[in-house]
């Protein structure tokens, strides 16, 4: 028997940084919005370290009100644990807030990095995913009260920088491609919104056009599906999350 849709539609990423979820899932996130789930969109920090010339007081700013502006192209929600760029760490204090973060949400599908990535704070912000979509629905993990319906929600990892794992530089195998050509409009429309990016981008990390470097990798993706362009997730399948693949269920990836 097919397991049953959960009752709660509301889908959260929690990635690192700004713009992190316009790289990896807003296609997706489109594709849930459009479906009628309630959209959040929630990252480690506010990008603090993102620019070659503003001090970080001033680029956080222009980032949270980026993010801010991204999210509203698909009437999602914008929010930052406030962790510092560059120095994200799992431990109690970050934990609590990634917990809280959830208790007040109380998402049904969340989107997360995956374990291995070009950078720790990616990797961090990973365990504070884990953590909290394993804990925010316990009782007495938060004083926050519970809405009805929290429950440990469906877990997906997003692909790691280029789709290639750090360590071993092999693609990672997905469990899950979702068609996005349709979205892939609006996902750019959401990436563009980082406008602070492209010069850091280009300084730091050597990109000199990342739209077109998301397009590439969004149309590599796409080709394995025999789409334009598609994005490709993982799911975490351990106890007690759930097992049944429900973004294939509800847009027919293969």
């Amino acid at each position: 028997m097919k397991p049953s849709m959960p009752d709660r539609r509301v889908a959260l990423s929690l990635l690192a940084h700004p713009d992190d979820a316009e790289f990896v899932c807003a296609g997706t996130l489109c594709r849930l919005a459009d479906a009628g789930w309630e959209i959040h969109i929630a990252t480690a920090t506010p990008g603090d370290c993102g620019s070659a010339e503003l001090d970080g007081v001033e680029i956080a700013d222009v980032r949270r009100h980026e993010g801010a502006a991204a999210a509203r192209v698909i009437g999602a929600t914008f929010h930052c644990l406030e962790e510092r760029d560059v120095n994200v760490v799992f431990n109690g204090a970050s934990g609590k807030k990634a917990i809280d973060l959830l208790r007040r949400i109380a998402p049904s599908m969340v989107f997360a990095h995956p374990r291995w990535d070009y950078m720790l704070d990616h990797e961090q912000t990973h365990l504070l995913a884990r953590r909290a979509t394993f804990a925010y629905p316990v009782r007495n993990a938060s004083e926050l009260p519970r809405i009805v319906g929290s429950a440990v929600p469906w877990l997906y990892y997003c692909d790691p920088y280029g789709g290639v794992d750090p360590y071993t530089n092999e693609l990672v195998q997905p469990t899950c491609r979702i068609d996005i050509s349709e979205q892939f409009e609006r996902k750019t429309e959401m990436l563009v919104c980082h406008a602070s990016q492209r010069a850091w981008l280009r300084s730091h990390h050597g990109m000199d056009e990342y739209v077109d470097a998301m397009k590439q990798h969004s149309a590599t993706r796409g080709k394995e599906l025999g789409v334009r362009y598609a994005e490709a997730f993982v799911q975490h399948r351990g106890h007690p999350y759930p097992t049944f693949d429900l973004l294939n269920e509800l847009f027919g990836a293969k």
